[in-house]
């Protein structure tokens, strides 16, 4: 099967072909550093992380381009509220956002370009804009005419009604239009400006993705991401302001993750429903996190409950259980008894993954894959399967996994818990059994789950 995916701006989904073969430009929306990263964070960038893996799984060469918007309203009013610099704000909180990120292990993008470091960048595009009479200079501020652009709306769908109602509106009898939107803001006293051929000011939310993703992915490029929320005004801007300055297509293929629901609500800090990921991480292994963002397709809404994530660290364990019997099995001295070769059953699994990620990423499928062949597994130890056949299942399993980022390498035993499970051999086989139960309790509370097998001991860690 040929890699398919949903593309919002054609409301379809489409056979994947990059504009070079084997390489693959992707730019997506990063974060605003003025608070903790949030649970919408990690679903939006853990989809991402996994289109890359899959794209370079396919073996593409993948040019990952994720801004940081270290500029902005928010920024400024946390700094006033922290007494501090927005320098010092943007820092601290993108340091916290990289620290999550590489405990969920998203992988780093290929570049992650600052705002404040492209103004130069910005200004040209507002200059094409203005000279190509699609934006208009008012005082210090820069508009761009929404009217001027005939394609506006084609991305969210959005009847001028709604989207007058949805836009992010700033009271200026100046814009020509309720529509038009900022490209280039004046100065006001105590906030940072850079100069420009409209004065001292500061660049708008929008066009910072346009010109940043066009200095490092080209006019042009294969995929434009970012959760649902963006679609508009966000994306439906970006697209406007590119392509009026181009006159070219913006991006190809346009891929956005679903919400995120809070005890079946939208999750909202006015709601008091919000949380973040540290503080999920305070009750949650990120393994688990992440599987679970994972199985929900990126589509479609996930609701977040200590319930349903308690569920998934229950089926994560008992993936890593599989995980640490197959291990155990290869490694012990079992006799293989079944010398039958199941390489092709074991191709089909690895069809079944390919088609579940083939189908626009459909990483709760592929989960389920997963299980599937652990399940296989464990058919295969029960009859004394070839070993060299589980090592194969388990190659295949862990690769797997890494695809979708879990880590699925077996559970490492320090010195000495090894030899409290040797001393429990020593004492079944001398049939002091109460000795035997008392190290067992002992291995438990050091927080490993014990079970015994026809071919030894197997211990996973909790997770």
């Amino acid at each position: 099967m040929t890699l398919r995916v949903y593309n919002t701006l054609s409301r379809q989904i489409e056979v994947f072909e990059p504009i070079s073969p084997m390489k693959a430009g992707m730019y997506v929306c990063g974060i605003t550093p003025y608070d903790e990263p949030h649970l919408g964070h990690a679903r939006a960038y853990i989809t991402f992380d996994c289109v890359r893996r899959y794209l370079e799984h396919l073996g593409y060469k993948v040019n990952y381009v994720q801004n940081i918007t270290d500029i902005d309203d928010k920024i400024i009013k946390k700094a006033s509220e922290e007494k501090t610099s927005i320098a010092a704000v943007a820092e601290k909180y993108s340091r916290s956002y990289f620290e999550m990120m590489d405990k969920l292990n998203v992988l780093p993008a290929s570049i992650y370009p600052k705002a404040t470091e492209h103004i130069d960048d910005m200004i040209k595009t507002v200059e094409v804009l203005v000279k190509g009479g699609y934006a208009y200079a008012v005082g210090g501020d820069v508009y761009f005419e929404v009217r001027k652009f005939k394609g506006y709306g084609k991305l969210s769908g959005r009847t001028e009604k709604a989207m007058k109602a949805g836009a992010r509106i700033s009271v200026d009898e100046r814009k020509k239009d309720p529509l038009d939107f900022a490209l280039w803001k004046s100065s006001k006293p105590g906030e940072p400006s850079w100069d420009s051929p409209w004065g001292k000011g500061r660049p708008g939310w929008h066009i910072e993705c346009s010109s940043m993703s066009a200095k490092y992915l080209g006019q042009t490029f294969d995929i434009h991401g970012g959760g649902l929320d963006l679609v508009f005004p966000h994306h439906e801007n970006e697209i406007a302001q590119a392509e009026a300055a181009t006159g070219k297509p913006f991006a190809k293929y346009w891929i956005h993750n679903g919400f995120v629901n809070i005890n079946s609500e939208k999750m909202s800090k006015s709601l008091g429903n919000f949380f973040t990921i540290r503080e999920i991480l305070e009750k949650f292994s990120p393994k688990v996190v992440r599987m679970f963002l994972l199985s929900t397709h990126y589509r479609s809404p996930i609701n977040y409950s200590d319930e349903d994530i308690s569920a998934v660290q229950s089926k994560y364990m008992t993936m890593q259980e599989g995980i640490d019997s197959i291990s155990a099995y290869v490694d012990s001295g079992a006799k293989e008894k079944d010398p039958a070769d199941h390489k092709g059953r074991i191709d089909s699994f690895r069809k079944k993954f390919s088609d579940a990620m083939d189908a626009d990423f459909n990483t709760a499928e592929a989960i389920g894959v997963m299980f599937e062949l652990i399940t296989f597994a464990y058919s295969l130890i029960k009859k004394g399967s070839r070993k060299g056949l589980l090592s194969d299942v388990l190659m295949t399993v862990q690769g797997f996994g890494d695809v979708l980022g879990l880590d699925l390498s077996e559970t490492k035993i320090p010195s000495g818990v090894k030899k409290l499970v040797e001393d429990r051999v020593r004492a079944k086989k001398e049939k002091d059994y109460s000795r035997a139960d008392s190290i067992r309790r002992e291995i438990v509370e050091k927080g490993y789950v014990l079970r015994d097998t026809p071919f030894g001991a197997v211990l996973t860690g909790k997770i």
